[in-house]
């Protein structure tokens, strides 16, 4: 485990990857695979989300802590990262498993509730239909505003061998930022509720072995792809040797949002805000939101879903003046890497 205290905040910094399939779906990898792959990428834990199976075997593998969810996974839509269940979960209805995962003391996050919309704002290219998250009036748990795998399918142009050549060979090129209606609805959801609903991102990694050549071949293995989306959980304690508290230190600190989510294949190091995500500080005189950057960068701000400040700077300080939900983008040139769960100012 890699263990990254920040001394000024006393908090520590974990990395995973969620959102991942295995041998026990429709990925290719078995348990010690996945693992092996994460403990070269850096990470510390990973959720695994199979479709509609809970099978794998949790534990620690390599060094890393593998926690098992579902991927609820109705045909055409709906899809749903349950984590902290007891049993699989088979059910077409939205409201119904939404509200099954809670009967089962667990939680959920809306998967790539937006898939087909193109970085243009136009629909798919390709022949791959989207699976979206259709009734927005149903309220998850949870928001993964952030899928690389989604993401780089909506904008893969499969028409075209040159086009699709280079989204194979520079996949990353393909992932810039989150849907603007994805973050739209998720500031909705948190404009409606007191407590906060926490966003994840996903990595959504298969390892897909392609056997449409003369020699079969292995697109976007899991070490590559847990190189990409990363979820940061902050925490105030160090996570347990004991991979039942360790588990829950991790699925905790997400259904608080105490994580902020990073795209390291624009940048490694993730940035330092304080106060950290998913945190309720009480309005002081002089009390400030403050964001540290390893590169220069455009540094957004949102308040109650409305955009209030945007700069570009390494460093800088926000002094809050009003209650409500803040919460922070950050891009690097012109592609998006880290995004805050709020922090809520009463």
């Amino acid at each position: 485990m890699t263990e990254n205290k920040n001394k000024q905040c006393n908090t520590y910094r974990y990395m995973g990857a969620i959102h991942i399939h295995s041998i026990f779906s429709d990925g290719t990898g078995n348990i010690d695979e996945i693992s092996r792959a994460a403990k070269k990428a850096g990470l510390d834990w990973i959720i695994i989300t199979d479709h509609n199976s809970l099978d794998i075997e949790e534990g620690y593998y390599n060094e890393v802590c593998v926690i098992k969810g579902e991927e609820i996974s109705p045909l055409n839509d709906n899809h749903y990262l349950a984590i902290g269940i007891r049993e699989c979960i088979n059910s077409d209805n939205p409201a119904e498993f939404v509200k099954e995962v809670k009967n089962q003391g667990g939680f959920g996050f809306a998967a790539h509730p937006d898939e087909g919309i193109n970085k243009k704002g136009f629909p798919r290219n390709n022949k791959y239909s989207p699976i979206k998250w259709t009734n927005k009036n149903i309220l998850p748990d949870g928001v993964e505003i952030w899928n690389w795998f989604s993401q780089w399918c909506d904008n893969l142009n499969d028409k075209n061998i040159f086009s699709l050549i280079y989204s194979f060979l520079f996949g990353n090129n393909l992932v810039n930022e989150p849907c603007n209606e994805t973050l739209k609805w998720w500031d909705e959801l948190n404009a409606k509720q007191e407590k906060i609903i926490p966003a994840i991102g996903g990595v959504d990694a298969h390892a897909f072995k392609v056997k449409d050549y003369f020699i079969p071949v292995k697109i976007f293995s899991y070490e590559k792809m847990f190189k990409t989306i990363t979820n940061v959980l902050i925490l105030d304690e160090p996570l347990s040797d004991d991979f039942t508290i360790r588990k829950q230190q991790i699925t905790e600190g997400l259904k608080k949002g105490n994580n902020l989510i990073i795209n390291r294949a624009v940048d490694k190091i993730p940035p330092e805000i304080t106060p950290r995500c998913g945190e309720s500080i009480k309005l002081k005189e002089a009390e400030y939101l403050t964001i540290k950057t390893n590169k220069k960068s455009t540094i957004k701000i949102v308040h109650n879903g409305r955009e209030i400040c945007n700069k570009i700077a390494h460093n800088f300080q926000l002094l809050l003046k009003e209650a409500g939900k803040y919460r922070v983008e950050i891009r690097v040139g012109k592609k998006g890497f880290a995004y805050t769960n709020p922090i809520i100012v009463y």
